[in-house]
């Protein structure tokens, strides 16, 4: 009688593996979608890259790591991270990109529903992007270090 050893079955890390192939190929995706972003003024580029790092911190490591201290991408995607915050640069250039992407996309003559359907879609993100902070909250922790750095150096003369 043969004892089996595997502690997981098969199929539970075939599945695993699938996820973290689809999450890597989704973040993927968002950066070439993003890298597009960059390139044309009426298509966003964070927003991608925020999905981005969130299909790659449950996929892979690695990715997360480079995207995080990406030396363009990275400061923004740690910013809204760990603060939830939106520079006022990036909320006017996003602004920007929509009212122009806005224009143009009635330049084409669209339905009014459809006219109205992006409409009330933007400005629902713009509201959601202007109530974002636009930085880390002020901190005091660099005062109180610069504090004790001279109480120390005061206690060792």
């Amino acid at each position: 009688m043969k004892k089996e050893h595997s502690s997981v079955p098969l199929p539970d890390t075939h599945g695993a593996r699938l996820r973290r192939w689809a999450w890597t190929a989704a973040g993927a995706l968002m950066v070439a979608l993003g890298i597009i972003g960059a390139m044309l003024p009426v298509m966003p580029t964070t927003i991608f890259l925020i999905l981005a790092l969130a299909c790659f911190s449950r996929a892979s490591p690695r990715l997360e790591h480079w995207l995080l201290h990406h030396p363009r991408f990275g400061p923004s995607l740690r910013q809204w991270r760990e603060h939830r915050a939106v520079s006022r640069r990036g909320k006017a250039m996003a602004s920007l990109g929509m009212a122009i992407g806005f224009v143009a996309m009635c330049l084409g003559h669209p339905p009014a529903w459809v006219i109205m359907l992006v409409g009330v879609m933007e400005i629902a993100v713009i509201i959601y992007l202007l109530r974002r902070p636009n930085g880390p909250p002020p901190s005091h922790t660099g005062s109180i270090k610069a504090e004790s750095s001279q109480d120390r150096g005061n206690n060792e003369k």
